[in-house]
């Protein structure tokens, strides 16, 4: 059986008031029965040392009501178990098939601006030449020395200069390993990556489809619409672009289109809660291989 929340709710004010209900109408029997003399009734009947060991008055005696009240709280009891143990809350269904529609169009990313450049120098100014003349001068004329010796002239040879040793210095460390390059990103290959829960349909347009529609689902019952963005009337297709990698966790997710009014950031957070929630894509493959894929998601915003 399965009880709503609402009808739990009526179903636990019912039995509050039921509550109440006896309880006034007990202390009222109760109040008007010893409003009846009671007192003089029995004092000129039974002595006081009856009065003592038997109950005062009989009539308005609560404890011979104790097995009816033990069983009707005892039904209420096994009635709230039944309530609560048929208790169930639904979980939110969002429509998103007027979504799915914008997976598909072509995603225009914004590049990024970039300072102009600065105006080349001017080119500089031609060579001037200069005309030298015929007649020049030559003040300092090369002396000439003689260097003529005779043969038996004995010539003693210089002594040689001992020049200081040099000290080696110790070969330079090993150049450190060049770092390993990063595998390639793809932006389409054979197999494009899945948002998960949807392996067990038939074919491969059947697993996309339901993929994207629960991809979609979990974006938008996520997803809070910024108070900004809503006081200023602010609507439009967010892109946020992030990378598959080949175990399925997403990574180096940013924005690459905005709106404004912390949209943007909005998608960017309930991206990233993929990670927070342990959630795994089925990552892109390649030949057969899984590969690294990056993948452009538009988020929607629009006022009802």
């Amino acid at each position: 059986m399965e009880v709503s929340s609402t009808v739990l709710g009526l179903a636990f004010a019912g039995i509050a008031v039921l509550v109440l209900g006896i309880i006034v109408f007990m202390r009222n029997s109760l109040a008007k029965k010893s409003a009846q003399g009671l007192g003089q009734k029995y004092k000129s009947t039974m002595s006081a040392a009856d009065l003592e060991v038997r109950n005062k008055y009989p009539e308005a005696d609560v404890f011979r009501l104790s097995p009816t009240f033990f069983n009707l709280g005892l039904a209420l009891s096994l009635g709230i178990i039944v309530l609560a143990l048929g208790w169930t809350q639904y979980e939110k269904k969002v429509d998103v098939s007027r979504y799915l529609d914008t997976l598909e169009e072509e995603i225009e990313i914004e590049p990024p601006r970039t300072a102009e450049p600065p105006p080349p120098p001017p080119p500089p100014p031609p060579p001037v030449i200069q005309e030298v003349p015929d007649d020049v001068k030559l003040e300092d004329q090369p002396v000439f020395q003689d260097l003529s010796m005779d043969k038996d002239e004995v010539v003693e040879a210089p002594k040689a200069v001992e020049k200081p040793k040099e000290v080696v210095a110790p070969p330079p460390p090993p150049p450190p390993p060049a770092p390993e390059p990063e595998e390639e990103i793809f932006k389409v290959v054979e197999e494009m990556p899945r948002f998960p829960g949807c392996e067990n349909e038939p074919t491969v347009e059947a697993k996309k489809a339901c993929s994207d529609k629960k991809m979609l689902e979990f974006i938008y019952k996520n997803i809070k619409y910024p108070a900004i963005a809503r006081e200023n009337g602010v609507e439009g297709t967010a892109v946020i672009t992030f990378v598959v990698e080949k175990d399925g966790t997403v990574k180096d997710a940013r924005i690459v289109r905005d709106i404004g009014a912390q949209c943007g950031q909005e998608a960017l957070r309930v991206v990233n809660m993929m990670n927070e929630q342990n959630i795994k894509w089925i990552p892109g493959k390649q030949r057969g291989r899984p590969v690294r894929v990056q993948f452009n998601l538009p988020v929607r915003f629009k006022l009802e």
